[in-house]
């Protein structure tokens, strides 16, 4: 999938693009599967909320560890996901960072505070701002799901200072956001934050520095999506001290391949 001149200008001025109708229902349901079947497996990578139910599964890409699913590898190398963000990139030696999916509960869900996701890497040691995310929407998102909201506009203000929130108040998880009176000024100069909904195999695409966030899920339907954060071989990480884990670091900087179109149903019934 080529993005047209038209797209990739307005990914460069709004910071994120939605493309719907990018996956079909075949591919959608291929790998909610997968999903159910990673939900049982215990390892380090996968967290849950309070009560036990899956949050975020990290590096199911990756065919060195248990939560390895030959579907999302594909997921991560399919001309839907990797040739666009090679365009935006502008990059045609692209590796994959991290890859993570979030399956956010059916009404016990936590949110994510105002944040740009460089505001986490930075302290991961990548010298260069410009990475992308590919999110696939695995259901249908509406914004009662705890749907992920936008500030249009927001990755030309550049990286901005964030504090660290340990209170687990209403989150439960220690996050970085971006420093209140800070995100008051960005958020007067800028369109208002819009949500992220649309219909199951919608694909989104966000800049590093694109600020958002997300609320609780109080619907009664789980909100299920998948992330893959691209990086150019040419920005790996430099050495910091107390680094995250390989799960959201990756420290192979390969370039991956664009695969055929179908790899994803294929990677279903693979042999995990």
């Amino acid at each position: 999938m080529q993005l047209t001149k038209q797209q990739i200008a307005e990914y460069h001025r709004d910071g994120f693009l939605i493309i719907p109708d990018v996956f079909d229902a075949e591919e959608v349901n291929a790998l909610r599967s997968e999903i159910e079947r990673l939900k049982q497996v215990e390892f380090k990578t996968i967290f849950r909320e309070r009560e036990g139910a899956v949050r975020s599964i990290f590096q199911a890409h990756d065919d060195t560890v248990p939560v390895y699913s030959p579907a999302i590898r594909a997921l991560t190398r399919s001309p839907k996901t990797l040739a666009p963000a090679m365009q935006l990139l502008g990059d045609d030696k692209v590796y994959v960072m991290h890859t993570k999916i979030n399956v956010k509960p059916a009404l016990e869900g936590t949110g994510w505070l105002w944040h740009q996701d460089h505001g986490y890497w930075v302290h991961d040691g990548y010298p260069d701002d410009d990475l992308l995310t590919a999110m696939v929407m695995l259901g249908d998102t509406k914004e009662i799901q705890g749907a992920l909201y936008i500030i249009p506009g927001s990755h030309k203000f550049g990286l901005q200072d964030h504090y660290f929130d340990d209170s687990k108040a209403a989150y439960q998880l220690p996050q970085r956001a971006v420093q209140i009176d800070r995100l008051k000024e960005v958020m007067e100069k800028s369109p208002e934050p819009i949500p992220i909904v649309g219909k199951a195999g919608t694909l989104v695409l966000f800049h590093c520095l694109t600020i958002h966030g997300s609320g609780v899920n109080m619907s009664r339907d789980s909100r299920w999506q998948a992330y893959i954060t691209y990086n150019r071989c040419a920005n790996p990480p430099r050495e910091v001290e107390k680094p995250r884990g390989e799960f959201t670091r990756s420290m192979n900087w390969a370039p991956v391949p664009v695969e055929h179109d179908r790899a994803i149903v294929e990677g279903a019934h693979a042999p995990s």
